[in-house]
Order: C-alpha cells, then sequence, then structure tokens
C-alpha cells in the first residue's frame, strides 16, 4: 500500500492561525464529550469520568496534530494512536466519529452485543483501533515496539502516540519502556499521561506516589512538559513543540496532562465515585445540557475577548 496522502485524508493544522485551531479544537471536543454522553446513555453507565477528563487532548490530537485517513485506516502512512488504558475505549470512538472514521450514529451501539464498539478497546472489532488496551501497564512498551517496527521497515516517520494513565505508572514496565524508548532513541514517540488523580482502589497518591513528574521523565532521557488538560491553546503548543522536535533519532516525547474527571459536566466533576459510574436514566438529559451550557459559556466568553 502507499504511504502517500490519499484525498480526503486529514493533515495536521499546523500551518493555520493559532486562534482557528484553538476554536475548532473546542468545537471537537465539545463533540467528542456528547459523543461519551450519548454511548454511556445507551447502555447507563460506563467509565465516563475518564472519557469526558481525556476529551481535550484527544480532540487536539485526531483533529489538529495527526496524518489520518479517514477512510482507510489503515493507510500506511498514517501517525498512529495507541490506546492503553483500554477503558477509555469511548473517549477513543467519539474522537474516530470526530475525525470521520466511523459513522457518529454507531456510538448509540457502544457496548452491545454484536456492536464493533466494545467497552473496552479491541483492534479487532474497531476502525481505527490500534491495539487491545489492558492489562495497564503494556500500552507504552507495545509503543515502543510499534516505533522500531516502523523504523526498520523504512516506513518515513509517522508519530506514535500512546495515550496512558497516570495509575499505569505505578508499573514497572512503563518505565523499563520509557528506558527503552530512550535507549533506542525514538524521537518519533510522544506518551501522553492523564494525569486525573484516580485510580479503581482511590486516590494516586495514596495507592502509589509519582511525583515529581517532569524531572522523572527528564531523568529517563525524554523530553518532558506538563500542561492543563483542559487548556487547549496549551495542549496545541505543546503538540506542536513534541512534533516539531520529533525525529528518526533522539529524544522521545512526554506531554503530562493535569485533567479532571467528568470535564464540562459539573454534576459529574463532584461525584465522589468516578472510576466506573452508573447514571439514572432521568440524569443523562441533564449531563448534556451541562455540557452544552458550558460549551456555549465559554464560546461567549471568547466572543467577548
Amino acid at each position: 500500500m502507499s504511504t502517500a496522502p490519499q484525498p480526503g485524508m486529514r493533515a495536521p493544522m499546523r500551518d493555520r492561525g493559532l486562534d482557528v485551531r484553538v476554536k475548532s479544537a473546542q468545537e471537537a471536543a465539545y463533540q467528542i464529550r456528547m459523543g461519551v454522553l450519548e454511548q454511556g446513555e445507551a447502555q447507563g453507565e460506563g467509565y465516563v469520568g475518564q472519557a469526558l477528563g481525556a476529551a481535550d487532548l484527544l480532540a487536539v490530537a485526531y483533529t489538529d496534530q495527526m496524518h489520518l485517513d479517514p477512510a482507510n485506516p489503515d493507510w500506511e502512512g498514517r501517525d498512529r494512536f495507541l490506546l492503553s488504558i483500554g477503558h477509555y475505549a469511548l473517549a477513543v470512538y467519539s474522537a474516530l466519529a470526530e475525525a470521520g472514521t466511523i459513522p457518529r450514529e454507531e456510538l448509540t451501539t457502544y457496548a452491545a452485543d454484536g456492536s464493533r464498539l466494545p467497552m473496552s478497546g479491541m483492534s479487532t472489532y474497531t476502525p481505527g483501533m490500534e491495539i487491545s488496551g489492558g492489562s495497564l501497564g503494556h500500552g507504552l512498551g507495545i509503543a515502543v515496539g510499534t516505533a522500531l517496527g516502523l523504523r526498520h521497515q523504512g516506513r518515513g516517520q509517522p508519530l506514535v502516540l500512546n495515550l496512558l494513565s497516570d495509575g499505569e505508572l505505578d508499573e514497572g514496565s512503563t518505565w523499563e519502556a520509557a528506558m527503552s524508548a530512550s535507549h533506542f532513541e525514538l524521537g518519533n514517540l510522544i506518551a501522553l499521561v492523564d494525569m486525573n488523580g484516580m485510580q479503581a482502589d482511590g486516590r494516586t497518591e495514596d495507592v502509589m506516589r509519582n511525583e515529581p513528574q517532569v524531572e522523572r521523565w527528564e531523568s529517563f532521557g525524554w523530553h518532558a512538559q506538563r500542561v492543563d488538560g483542559h487548556d487547549v491553546e496549551a495542549l496545541i503548543r505543546a503538540f506542536d513543540s513534541a512534533a516539531e522536535g520529533a525525529s528518526p533519532t533522539g529524544r522521545p516525547h512526554v506531554i503530562i496532562c493535569d485533567t479532571v474527571l467528568g470535564k464540562g459536566v459539573p454534576m459529574l466533576e463532584s461525584r465522589e465515585k468516578l472510576h466506573f459510574m452508573k447514571i439514572a436514566e432521568e440524569e443523562w438529559p441533564l449531563c448534556k445540557e451541562q455540557l452544552t451550557a458550558g460549551h456555549r459559556s465559554d464560546e461567549t466568553e471568547e466572543d467577548v475577548r
């Protein structure tokens, strides 16, 4: 198969004005969050909090940064997005719908019998899903292998992005992979860490302290940045810096994203148990109303500025 750009492919937006890119990514993040709620409503439950929290970084990755061909998700010249945290799958499904890889209306089949969108991400079911996520702690190792494989196959320099959670930083396999990425000078590898501060068993800092993050990654030979994971402009600048520094050899890159579980829906942000949520049938319309109201408020503030 050809690695040349194809008609209808999505290309990075780095040649456009920053204001245009920010507004576009903010709208994409809203649509991704709405898609998450639509999927959750179809099942009445799910890993909704994490998906809402990761929406901004996924919007920037899928609609601002990556080379993709929505009609041909296996195009060899594509950038690869590897979801290590398989239970975040409903967020990636929504991002794939926003990118045009899967139909938006298919989101309502989430986790249903016979659906292409299982509750945990599986590459054998879903177009555009590069790997089957979990057990947690394996994603960065797979990303290292992917980047090495692309190098040995001489397929140019596609980016390999890997989304992992702060909980996965408890795993020794993650740091072995980090050490390997630096040793092999995988300059086209970008790790994205969702720092939402929670794990299934409680607060991350109570399970296993993992700060300071930037200094730790730098000690493993990585170029490290830390940003507010809901500041779209900051995310775009961090992605740009990593992408511009990407090379066939050199330091791998990590963007550490501080996020809030349930972001965009205040009634969910304030809930205590957010790892796996059951939401009452009558609450879903209110969740959507709060999401839309907040998005419109943000748009109004942008216009005033």
